[in-house]
This record gives structure tokens, sequence and C-alpha cells, in this order.
């Protein structure tokens, strides 16, 4: 496996790895723009547009797009987050050209309608509707606006009601202009493919991309604070963040592997404390998200009413506990899961595909697998105590919840 990098002289960066072993191609268009870099008032564009580019371009109808890949088998996709968009297709070989003639067609050419855009405004309030609907997606939204108050970070990818209600062509093609420029582009690709004829099809079909240099994205602050939602539910849902980590700080690699062994999995702490033992909650794990200039480090768990009270001190209970001295093995299983981990994503080209396109956006470099690897080997049993330790210390923490009177008594 090799990994080629090309930047073409409007500032597109492509980059590929070939696989001698598979049939397929797995290809990405990634957008170096996502909701946190909108205004309140078009808070939800970034979705919206993603949802609109596959609705119709100059030559192709959205059903066109659709039946043009299937007939061949492939597969056709995007997803937005706050950080970034990705525009992805999974097909044969043989098939690398369409796929890069249909990315490039929604990207460049796509007409907007405003009868589909009205018809797709409803398909994005349903999805807004069924967010709130699910109190376990929910609550995240509500952590990380309380995590990031304020600030576009904190903001729900969906945007407001409102505001999708008021998007109008206009509009999309006015955020598509400003965002989707050349230097603001990856196209990252895995599979049976020549790196070459890569750089030509990009070369051949994105002609109109405007040229631009990468969006600049304002810096977030961890602010923290409360947010409960009284809903009359037969569950709990209870999160709790702490100011984390950005991808390039020092503590990343830490990070990672406190929350493993933590809330990582069925071996975890919490998992083993808060479940097996004590059965106080179905759900319980600890995650850590990061961004180019903050993360946050956090807990989720879902119990019972009559849980809810004695769920909170276990969870603190473990996590000073750790901050107090680690049990023998424990960081070498957590070490192993993440090492793992890293070459289990290797395996998938869409995986890799998105690894290497992100982390081309975040450093403007690949990371090599075996970089990665040492610097989880790396971490010792002090930076994970100091980090637990610094973790609890914290004087701002965010804490979210949903559910009955019970919450009132939850926050840690």
């Amino acid at each position: 496996m090799r990994v080629r990098i090309t930047k073409l002289s409007n500032g597109i960066r492509v980059v590929s790895e070939k696989r001698k072993t598979v049939q397929t191609v797995s290809l990405g268009v990634w957008v170096g723009v996502g909701s946190r870099d909108e205004t309140e008032s078009l808070n939800g564009i970034t979705h919206c547009l993603e949802h609109m580019l596959f609705k119709g371009t100059e030559k192709r109808s959205a059903t066109d797009i659709a039946y043009e890949i299937e007939a061949v088998g492939g597969h056709l996709n995007a997803y937005t987050t706050r950080d970034n968009t990705l525009y992805y297709a999974r097909v044969l070989k043989d098939d690398l050209p369409l796929a890069m003639d249909i990315l490039s067609d929604i990207l460049q050419y796509s007409r907007f309608d405003e009868k589909e855009l009205e018809r797709e405004k409803d398909v994005i309030l349903q999805e807004i509707g069924q967010t709130n609907d699910t109190p376990d997606d929910i609550v995240f939204d509500n952590l990380q606006a309380t995590a990031f108050k304020g600030q576009p970070l904190g903001r729900s990818i969906l945007g407001t009601e409102e505001n999708v209600e008021a998007f109008t062509s206009a509009d999309l093609h006015q955020y598509l202009q400003n965002n989707y420029t050349s230097g603001n582009i990856v196209i990252s690709a895995v599979g049976a493919l020549d790196h070459n004829e890569m750089v030509r099809l990009v070369q051949e079909y994105f002609t109109s991309i405007p040229t631009g240099k990468p969006v600049q994205t304002d810096r977030a602050k961890f602010t923290g604070g409360r947010h409960l939602k009284r809903r009359k539910l037969d569950q709990i849902h209870l999160t709790y963040g702490w100011n984390g980590c950005s991808f390039d700080d020092d503590s990343y690699y830490p990070m990672q592997v406190y929350s493993t062994i933590l809330g990582g999995g069925m071996s975890s702490r919490l998992f083993q404390e808060v479940r097996e033992k004590r059965g106080l909650a179905y759900s319980v794990y600890s995650f850590a998200s990061s961004h180019f200039d903050t993360g946050m480090f956090g807990i989720y768990a879902g119990t019972g009413p009559e849980s809810a009270e004695k769920l909170t001190p276990v969870i603190r209970g473990e996590m000073e506990a750790l901050a107090t001295g680690l049990r023998a093995g424990e960081i070498d299983m957590a070490k192993a899961q993440l090492k793992a981990g890293l070459m289990m994503a290797l395996e998938a080209t869409t995986s890799r595909m998105e690894q290497l396109g992100r982390q081309l956006l975040i450093f403007d470099r690949i990371i090599p697998v075996e970089e990665m690897q040492e610097k989880v080997e790396a971490v010792g049993e002090e930076d994970v105590l100091q980090l637990a330790s610094s973790i609890i210390e914290q004087k701002k923490t965010a804490f979210a919840a949903i559910g009955g009177k019970e919450i009132k008594d939850a926050a840690l």
C-alpha cells in the first residue's frame, strides 16, 4: 500500500492509495466546511446544501443520479459534520470515471430548482423532527450547545426549522460559490486504481470549481453549563462533558487511552461497574471528540428513573479511582484496542478513504499508521493519571439530560 499526493495548479489536493487485492474503488470529495463555519442565520445550510446537491444538475435529474450509479452496482452518499462535508461513492474499478463524473457534476452544476428545494426542506424538517423525538440523539446536541454556548461549534448540524424554511436557491448558490473552492477541497480514493489516472480524471472533470483558499474557521472555547429537558420517558438520558483536546494536542493520544480504559468497551471500568456489577444502566460509555482547535471528553448513560440518583456517584467514583492508579494490564489492553482499531480501519477501503481525506484537510499531510501506533504505545501510566486528575479537577463542566424530575440531582 502506497499513499500518493498531488496538488493541482488550482489548489485541489488529490490523495490515493492503491490496493492490489480488491476490485473496487472508494472515492470521496472532501470539502473543508461544516456547520461551525455558518453564521447563526445560515445555521443548517451546509447540511441543506449536501441534500440539494443530489437533486438535479444541468444534465442529470435526481432520478438520473440515483439510477446511473446503481445501474453499475455502485453506492453514492454524503454526510455533514461540524468541521467538513464528504460526498463519496464506491464502485467497481472500471466505473471510477463514472463516479468521478457524477460527483463532479453535482458539485459544479447543480441547479437548485425551487420546487425540489421546497420538497427537500420538508425532508430535512422531518429529519429534525425525528432527531428531536429521539432522546439519545438530541441529548448530544444539547450537550454540544451547552459545552460551546453561543458559538457556531455548539449549534446543531441540522439547523433550526426557521432557518431551513427560509433558505432560498440563491442562498445555496452563494454558499456553494463562497465555500466549495479549490483550496478547500481534497479528493481521496482507495482501491484498485492508478494515481496518475486519478489525477487525470480530476483534471478532466473538476474544471469549474471556483479558485480560493481554505475557509478560515473561528476558534471555539469550552464554556460548560447545564441543560435539563424534562420529558415523560421510560429512561433518563444523561451526558457529561469536560474540556478536551484538539487533534494536534500532546494530550490527544493519552486522552484516547484514558477514554478507552474508563468507558471504551465491555471491559471498561464504567461498563463493568455500572452495568455488569450494579445493573444501573443498559448503556454507558465515554467518548473523546476533537477538532483542529479544541475538543470534548464526555460520558453518556441511559438509565431508569429509579437508578438516576445512584448512577452519578458511581460514575464520579470510577473517575476518581482511575485518577489514583491503574490496574495491572489495564493500559496495555487499552493500547491493544486502539492499535487494533487503527489496523482494522485500514482494511476497509471506505474507512481508509475517509481517513486519508480527513488527515489531509486537518494536517495537510498523511500520518503513517506506524506513527499513530508509536504515539499510542508511547502513552505512559503517568500520562493517563495526570489526564484523569486534570479532568476531574476542571471547574467548568457541561451537563445535559433528558427525562423526568429525577434529572435534577444527576449532574456531576
